[in-house]
């Protein structure tokens, strides 16, 4: 399923617990860290993925979906479109129940690929501008 209605989305980012944050940097200006940072001080728990880092913000960092000891709701992606199709994969794999391609990550193929296997999906957005304006902090 695609999301593109507010409703829905709202509905979404409220029932997430769990993110995994997939090609964040430990570069504080790069949005990945912003986001995921965000994400974080809005309450969710937040798994950074990164083969290359051993940690992030703080947290430990993952080399993949697989190795994440816990359910995953959504897997936010920060990759170039045409290396998500792995990341398809990986999230299907692990049960997440969405997948959510950021601003300029737009792979068509992909995110349908995603839906026909039964993961909610949003493309093309950005979590933390979504949370912001539909959301907020709520305390």
């Amino acid at each position: 399923m695609r999301i593109a209605d507010d409703t829905k989305l709202r509905e979404l980012l409220r029932a997430t617990k769990t993110i995994a944050v997939v090609g964040i940097s430990d570069k504080p200006y790069r949005d990945s860290h912003h986001v995921a940072e965000y994400l974080i001080e809005a309450g969710y728990r937040v798994f950074p993925v990164n083969p290359n880092l051993q940690s992030v913000l703080g947290l430990r960092c993952y080399p993949d979906l697989a190795s994440i000891p816990e359910a995953i709701d959504l897997v936010d992606v920060f990759r170039r479109p045409e290396e998500v199709g792995p990341v398809v994969d990986a999230a299907v794999a692990i049960k997440a129940k969405a997948l959510w391609l950021q601003l300029g990550v737009i792979n068509e193929a992909e995110a349908e690929r995603a839906s026909e296997a039964g993961l909610t999906v949003i493309m093309d957005r950005c979590s933390k501008i979504e949370h912001a304006r539909l959301i907020g902090f709520q305390g």
